[in-house]
């Protein structure tokens, strides 16, 4: 089973009544020099009471012998019908916080368990269309425990992740290459192997 067998049979208009995941929102508001103006959104619907986030983003690190690999996962993703390499991630679900969501989305993606050291500021996918957002969860993953020798993950019925590592220091290139072959780079995964490739030109 690969996820290179996945594709779009058909697409069509989707109504309000039968959207489970997002709604599409009308703003009307006033710019910077008092005119008033619209603008089309779209919004989870999913987003729990008293949460300040609708998900978590993952950086978790393995610290190898051979140099530090980060875990990453290709799943495909409809919207642009195309498999996409992303870190681990996932919705919130109610009551948890972005760490305690973090630790559960990590085991269930991945089957490696791990310790949250640092969580991001709120942080906003793509504020021009929708109000998605998400905290990027830092995770420590102590590969001498008996669990994280041959982690296994605990998917749902329809979730469809291939995980695997890749050494941090060549991840540039590597999202390059992956691209190559026709698989799409999520924006986080991007983001950090930029932070990586300035940090090394930089000599940061």
């Amino acid at each position: 089973m690969s996820a290179a067998n996945a594709k779009i049979i058909s697409t069509s208009p989707l109504s309000d009544g039968e959207a489970r995941w997002i709604k599409l929102i009308k703003i009307n508001y006033q710019d910077a020099k008092g005119t008033p103006r619209t603008w089309e959104s779209a919004e989870r619907r999913t987003r729990p009471a008293n949460t300040d986030i609708d998900g978590v983003g993952i950086v978790a690190i393995l610290d190898k012998p051979t140099g530090k690999e980060i875990i990453l996962q290709k799943q495909y993703r409809p919207p642009i019908g195309m498999v996409t390499i992303e870190v681990p991630a996932g919705l919130v679900d109610a009551g948890e916080s972005a760490e305690q969501a973090a630790v559960r989305e990590l085991r269930e993606e991945t089957g490696y368990v791990g310790v949250p050291t640092e969580s991001s500021p709120v942080m906003y996918n793509d504020p021009g269309f929708c109000n998605t957002n998400l905290r990027m969860v830092h995770m420590s993953v102590d590969m001498s425990l008996p669990e994280n020798q041959n982690p296994t993950p605990q998917l749902e019925d329809d979730e469809f992740i291939e995980v695997f590592t890749v050494k941090l220091v060549d991840l540039w290139d590597e999202c390059k290459k992956l691209e190559a072959e026709g698989c799409a780079i999520d924006a986080r995964v991007g983001t950090l192997a930029e932070g990586v490739l300035l940090a090394k030109k930089l000599a940061l």
